[in-house]
């Protein structure tokens, strides 16, 4: 397996590009098969592109502040303490592997925005304490947590089919999460991943000779410097607590209105609110406050620049029929025994050009729903089928590694070696649920 992974990794290193140029292949390979696969012209797949740039403008910014919020509460003292109470206590480069990777899958169960940064926060920590940890692994490690996301509490398909009114309720119905995160097939898969993946990470823990520990400047961090304190009204407001203790009590308040009235749900926004709020608290001061944000923001460029781009292969994915082509290789090769199996697989590959959740079943619901009541399929489990293969491939997909990559200050092609196994491993796991059960 060592021997696998280091090739994977080598290969990786040699082949794999920057995350925009990814992107930037990706736009031009999509147009190019809209144009032979479809009827749209090249005109009409630029015009589908430049329509779908700006679609995912609102997401593109909750991510940014999910980074960046993540960043400023890291970096407050109260929170680095505990990150770095609980990471001193682990000693073996193995034990790190395992128990960042448990850590993320729990967190992304829960939450996958709160998963993504604090997986990548535990391991950047660990990675102070542990020494001969492979940091590469580590960080992987932490992003191999993402996997279980869309069969957790926060899946973006199960939770919108059993909303009222969704889009397809004419089809399929309201499906209460009984039918789908709380199903035998779900259950097995994510316990199963949780309790072997931890475990399959470590065994690709290099030899100790191609270990590539953590470079020190990467956890070297800007010391906060501060003017003098002048006697005016907007020095003392800077370096008062005052404003924090009711911006607090605001943003306290606030969240535990939501959970009492709400249960506990957690949404993008939510979880931004909790880290923002954490965040002002923490920090004890505006000033220190406003200092950790303008170093955190440093980070988000890769979101804000190459999210667009993602956006507007979307718009030429959805608008020239191209996601559905993509679908229905797949249905002209199922049966009554395999059509689970295979709407897993086909939205693995759709996943490749529509890396968002809800913007894959908007893309591909209409055409596997319809293939369901043809072939009197379950349409709960086919949307599950789209919600894992969704998940499945952002191993290797570097749209939702960003903010992994930009918390360790790595490069996707520095943890894409053991990633590709994690995808082999869990394809396995999530295979067998979707055929056996």
């Amino acid at each position: 397996m060592k021997v696998l992974t280091r090739i994977s990794n080598l290969i990786m290193e040699k082949c794999l590009p920057d995350p925009y140029i990814f992107v930037a292949i990706l736009t031009v390979l999509v147009l190019f098969l809209g144009v032979v696969l479809t009827d749209s012209s090249p005109l009409d797949m630029v015009v589908y592109w430049g329509d779908g740039f700006w679609g995912l403008l609102s997401f593109t910014m909750q991510m940014v502040i999910v980074l960046a919020a993540g960043h400023v509460l890291a970096n407050s003292p109260i929170f680095k303490k505990f990150l770095s109470s609980i990471a001193g206590k682990i000693k073996k480069p193995s034990s790190a592997i395992i128990i960042v990777t448990f850590v993320s899958l729990i967190a992304c169960w829960i939450n996958w925005g709160f998963g993504l940064v604090i997986g990548a926060l535990f391991a950047k920590e660990i990675a102070r304490h542990v020494k001969k940890v492979d940091y590469r692994l580590l960080i992987a490690s932490a992003y191999s947590g993402f996997i279980i996301w869309h069969g957790g509490l926060a899946g973006s398909i199960p939770l919108s089919v059993a909303t009222e009114g969704h889009p397809f309720e004419g089809i399929m119905g309201v499906v209460p999460t009984s039918d789908t995160i709380f199903t035998p097939y779900n259950l097995f898969i994510v316990i199963v991943i949780t309790f072997t993946l931890p475990f399959f990470n470590r065994w690709m823990l290099p030899k100790e000779e191609d270990i590539v520990e953590v470079d020190p400047v990467l956890l070297v961090e800007e010391k906060q410097t501060f003017p003098p304190s002048e006697k005016t009204f907007a020095s003392w407001t800077e370096r008062s607590k005052i404003l924090t203790i009711l911006i607090g009590l605001i943003g306290v308040s606030y969240l535990i209105y939501h959970f009492a009235t709400k249960g506990f749900t957690l949404d993008l926004n939510i979880v931004n609110t909790i880290f923002i709020v954490l965040g002002i608290i923490f920090h004890g001061t505006p000033q220190r406050f406003l200092a950790a944000a303008q170093q955190s923001i440093k980070t988000t460029s890769g979101i804000v620049f190459q999210f667009p781009f993602y956006a507007g292969i979307m718009g030429m994915m959805t608008a020239s029929g191209l996601a559905i082509v993509f679908s229905e290789w797949f249905i002209g090769i199922s049966n009554e025994f395999t059509f689970y199996l295979f709407t897993f697989y086909s939205a693995g590959l759709v996943n490749f050009f529509v890396p968002s959740g809800g913007g894959q079943w908007a893309v591909q619901a209409p055409i596997m729903l319809e293939a369901a009541t043809t072939m009197g399929a379950d349409y709960a489990k086919t949307a599950m089928a789209i919600a894992w293969g969704d998940a499945w491939t952002n191993m290797i997909q570097p749209f939702w590694a960003l903010p992994a990559l930009a918390i360790a200050g790595l490069k996707a092609k520095d943890i894409m070696g053991f990633c590709l196994f994690v995808l082999i491993f869990t394809g396995i796991i999530i295979s067998i649920g979707f055929l056996f059960f």
